[in-house]
């Protein structure tokens, strides 16, 4: 008794199913990209058209245009496709302008470091 896979069991695995579709890709540095699939090669390089970065911070967020965007392959972490009607945010999330974003960005940064910091200089306190 043989088995024989079926014929598209290699084309459900490829990026070939992803074509001419709105794609949710993430990529090693934390970027969401959304944008339509247009081309890949064997390395998962992408060409994206319409893309556009969508960058949230708390509850804002910012879609920051990109326009055509070839991606490297070897820096995506996971490619999925959009529900084009189901496409939503929580209710609670608000657009606001790339200048708000890149703001709260800056923010969010500093106050990072300032956490580190004070936990550095903790250390010697030996909490655990």
């Amino acid at each position: 008794m043989s088995w024989a896979a079926p014929d598209d069991i290699f084309f459900s695995t490829s990026l070939a199913a992803y074509l001419d579709k709105k794609l949710l890709v993430l990529l090693r540095d934390g970027r969401k990209l959304m944008g339509l699939l247009r081309s890949f090669d064997q390395f998962a390089n992408a060409v994206i058209e319409e893309a556009y970065e969508r960058v949230i911070v708390g509850d804002l967020y910012c879609d920051i245009p990109l326009g055509l965007y070839i991606i490297r392959g070897e820096n995506v972490v996971l490619i999925g496709e959009l529900d084009i009607e189901k496409e939503e945010l929580p209710a609670q999330m608000v657009q606001v302008s790339e200048a708000e974003i890149k703001r709260a960005q800056k923010a969010e940064k500093e106050e990072m470091l300032l956490k580190g910091l004070m936990r550095k200089r903790m250390e010697f306190l030996d909490l655990d």
